[in-house]
């Protein structure tokens, strides 16, 4: 059965309560009721009944982050990711944009599904940050005069080092208990390869073999929350082709592991693909999601340190992974995990939306960097590049000294006695 055959019932799931209403990330910005996901399902109706796609209603598509909060908290069961994915895809199909947003968002999809274009921007992009030209470019505002588009995309970009490139097999420590693959992820393996590395090293730490395909791509993340559905299939096929052989692939990425849980539906219309693809989303795991079903075997060194723990949307309401994380840090001796106020509403990150929406993005994105200020905490612990980027941003713009790592660095910090001073002094 197709999306388009199951649409009139997911439609009929919502019985417009509002119970949705105080977890929409726009709804709270702007209280206005099509910026709601309830306001949003009465536009998709009309939509279905016949109703062309107007730029007013596209506005208030585009303006959804797509978080999923909404999932959670609603007692009828609507599913609103499959909704909102369907309509963004007649979006995509019937809707012709401007010229300009045309040419963002291909700028966007043909550079960072693609490693080894991102690859090629690191070069240029580390020595721009070393030049000091960054700060004089943003104190000058002429990106934001040409494209805020392109203002968010430099402003987002996390400080860039060296980059380490890891094997195509990390063997486990001791006995080994397992074999897995890995995913490395676009934006995660080019700009955060440190996570990367440190996910490899507690993987195998806690006695996993760890195979890293090198010829991976992206899993289509982006592409799939974004309507661009046969690119995002395109993608899927590739990455079910790669990780095939392996019985399980650990993702340390929120969007990525997500995605690949929704193979199943993405491919489940193609005869060739689908058991393959059901195969694979049975398969995948959250780094955290996995270790704690491994259960731990390296010995946890004190680690000194208070963090706050950052719900990724993708992580908690797609993947409904949030205990894990938390189970994983308390273990942690020495370690203090505070909670940040309003977890679960969005950072604003979104997938592409702080470059396609910068505006709402940076409201939220301020707005969380208050409450993770609030909680007085020393690290922000986030386990999506996405996130990582988007509330260190707003975290320097609001002047704190609040330094942001991934839920694999912490782990590998405490499992090799290196200290707070690794974690606290890495930055984002």
């Amino acid at each position: 059965m197709s999306d388009q055959d199951d649409l009139p019932k997911l439609l009929d799931d919502c019985v417009h309560c509002g119970f949705c209403l105080p977890t929409c990330p726009t709804y709270v910005l702007w209280g206005e009721e099509m910026d709601s996901p309830r306001g949003r399902i009465h536009l998709m109706q009309q939509h279905a009944d016949g109703e062309p796609l107007s730029g007013p209603m596209v506005e208030h598509f585009d303006r959804c982050l797509g978080c999923m909060a909404c999932v959670t908290s609603c007692p009828s069961g609507v599913q609103y990711d499959r909704l909102i994915e369907m309509t963004r895809a007649d979006v995509e199909r019937e809707h012709p944009r401007s010229l300009k947003e045309r040419a963002i968002r291909e700028m966007v999809f043909r550079l960072f599904p693609y490693k080894r274009r991102l690859r090629a921007l690191r070069g240029p992009l580390r020595a721009y940050q070393k030049s000091g030209l960054d700060r004089l470019v943003r104190l000058s505002g002429v990106l934001e005069r040409i494209s805020p588009s392109l203002a968010a995309m430099e402003r987002l970009a996390p400080p860039l080092g060296k980059a380490p490139r890891l094997p195509e097999r990390v063997a486990a420590r001791g006995e080994r208990r397992a074999t897995v693959g890995m995913l490395t992820g676009c934006v995660q393996g080019e700009f955060f390869p440190g996570v990367n590395a440190a996910t490899a090293r507690v993987l195998a730490m806690e006695g996993c073999d760890v195979v890293i395909p090198k010829g991976q791509g992206c899993c289509g993340a982006l592409s799939l929350h974004s309507g661009r559905e046969e690119e995002a299939r395109a993608f899927a096929r590739r990455t079910v082709e790669t990780f095939e052989s392996v019985d399980v692939i650990v993702v340390n990425s929120a969007g990525c592991g997500s995605a690949m849980k929704e193979y199943r539906t993405l491919l489940a219309d193609d005869p060739e693909w689908s058991a393959r693809a059901e195969a694979l989303s049975a398969r995948t795991r959250d780094l955290a999601e996995y270790l704690v079903e491994l259960g731990p075997r390296a010995e946890r060194r004190p680690l000194p340190v208070t963090i706050a723990y950052h719900d990724a949307c993708h992580l908690a309401h797609a993947q409904g992974v949030r205990s894990q994380p938390r189970e994983l840090l308390a273990a942690i001796p020495g370690l203090t995990v505070r909670e940040i106020a309003d977890p679960d509403i969005c950072c604003g990150s979104a997938g592409t939306y702080n470059l396609f929406q910068p505006e709402a993005a940076g409201e939220l994105g301020d707005r969380k960097a208050v409450n993770v200020d609030a909680t007085g905490a020393e690290l922000l612990v986030a386990a999506n590049p996405g996130c990582s980027m988007q509330i260190a941003t707003a975290l320097r713009r609001r002047g704190a000294a609040i330094a942001v790592a991934h839920t694999a660095q912490v782990l590998d910090a405490s499992l090799r006695g290196l200290g707070r001073d690794a974690l606290t002094a890495r930055g984002s």
